[in-house]
């Protein structure tokens, strides 16, 4: 079994669904690259601007920002350096990629240049 398959093998189809339309949600924010990690996919421009992590029945993405986001969506907030913080967010229907979630992601997105 090689890497990618071993991140997303517990990830049911649906998951993985979502993580497509997620991809071809943010596609219009520039060209990016996807590194599959052990458990995890980083979405890169420079440097990871957020990260997937499969669960198997939704979606838990990362995303970075200067300050932690206010909002009753995320789920954990945590403070990395002092200008960066690491908020997690859950996605488990593709109503919850809207444009509230692209706004967060299109921000990290800026932050890695």
């Amino acid at each position: 079994m090689t890497k990618p398959e071993k991140a997303l093998t517990s990830a049911s189809r649906t998951v993985l669904q979502l993580h497509h339309y997620l991809l071809t949600a943010i596609h219009p924010l520039g060209l990016f690259d996807e590194e599959v990690k052990k458990t995890s996919v980083h979405l890169v421009r420079g440097s990871a601007f957020a990260g997937v992590h499969f669960r198997r029945e939704f979606l838990i993405v990362t995303v970075k920002s200067v300050k932690q986001i206010d909002s009753e969506r995320v789920l954990k907030s945590e403070q990395v350096s002092k200008n960066r913080w690491h908020c997690e967010v859950k996605i488990s229907d593709v109503s919850d990629i809207d444009e509230q979630l692209i706004g967060w992601l299109k921000d990290a997105y800026d932050l890695c240049t």
